[in-house]
């Protein structure tokens, strides 16, 4: 319990953290949502005060700032520029698609990485060895929004087994058929974070695999008789979890910033598109609420993470 408070006030000291600053990034920013009307001659200056007064930006810094940390902390993130709904409904609506792509992106890159870094090193110096070194450096050298670009190149215009954008082919209609075709329009995006988030965890597993066979308790497993399955899964497994897990917690917040450019590229209506859309309208509530949602998000990710490394080795240092 007393760990479970540290963690809560950890997140919420961090969050007050992050949004000061958001806030302040964003106000100094140049131009505002309202620079296109100030240009427009059909529209009075006493019009865009007008409707800086029903948004509040007619208020000091400091008045606005704490203004919208009370309303967020009642949910409520305010009312898009662009569109004039509840910043809080578009993103409820948005959310469940980005966490999906994200968290299976999350387990299969955890799966391969596991497997690859662990066969590599127990096949040290072998074809399979080399092969995952040379998929590794070619994993984390090449960008994600090139790599996107490519994949859509080839498998969705010139051979045309794969959708090229959206989430849909086929009607809403919940059949088994409208679930596989959402399925099989995911199968790029998903494929873009697990190659670009594979490369340098393989590396990493690879070379604490390395470290772990040559300790003393492996050589002693192998002197009492125990196969390669029994070493695995009692004394490699258990001392690859706590840092793998550790560094996954700390990849979240690149693979959810990715999210900005791959559903922009592949057309997907999550959070990313939405964002990439508000920063450029200057549509500071909506800006200022995914900002909240993703630290907020990568935050409980390494909160979580930390937990689980506490329960697989309670004697784990958490702090």
């Amino acid at each position: 319990m007393n760990i479970l408070f540290k963690k809560l006030l950890y997140l919420i000291i961090m969050l007050f953290i992050i949004s000061l600053i958001s806030f302040l990034a964003i106000h100094l920013a140049p131009n505002s949502f309202f620079a296109s009307g100030e240009l427009n001659p059909n529209i009075t200056q006493e019009s865009i005060e007008h409707l800086k007064s029903i948004y509040g930006l007619d208020k000091p810094l400091y008045v606005q700032f704490f203004s919208w940390i009370f309303a967020i902390v009642q949910l409520d993130f305010g009312i898009s520029f662009s569109s004039g709904e509840m910043v809080k409904n578009e993103i409820l609506n948005r959310i469940p698609i980005t966490l999906t792509i994200n968290i299976i992106s999350m387990v299969l890159i955890f799966i391969i990485s596991l497997y690859l870094g662990i066969k590599s090193a127990l096949n040290k110096s072998s074809l399979f060895d080399k092969f995952t070194g040379q998929l590794s450096l070619l994993s984390f050298s090449m960008p994600s929004f090139y790599l996107a670009l490519l994949a859509v190149l080839i498998f969705a215009m010139n051979l045309e087994v794969l959708p090229i954008a959206g989430l849909h082919s086929v009607r809403d209609d919940g059949s088994l058929n409208y679930y596989l075709d959402f399925a099989w329009h995911l199968i790029l995006p998903i494929f873009i974070i697990v190659f670009a988030g594979i490369g340098s965890l393989i590396l990493y597993i690879r070379s604490l695999t390395i470290e772990i066979l040559k300790s003393d308790y492996i050589f002693f497993a192998k002197a009492r008789g125990l196969s390669k399955n029994q070493i695995l899964r009692y004394y490699i497994l258990p001392n690859l979890y706590p840092p793998v897990i550790t560094i996954l917690g700390l990849s979240l917040p690149g693979i959810i910033g990715g999210s900005v450019i791959l559903e922009s590229i592949f057309s997907i209506d999550g959070m990313g598109l939405l964002f990439f859309h508000s920063a450029l309208a200057h549509d500071y509530p909506v800006i200022m609420g995914i900002l909240i949602i993703g630290a907020f998000l990568t935050l409980l990710g390494n909160i979580l993470a930390d937990l689980v490394l506490l329960k697989l080795n309670p004697n784990f240092d958490t702090k």
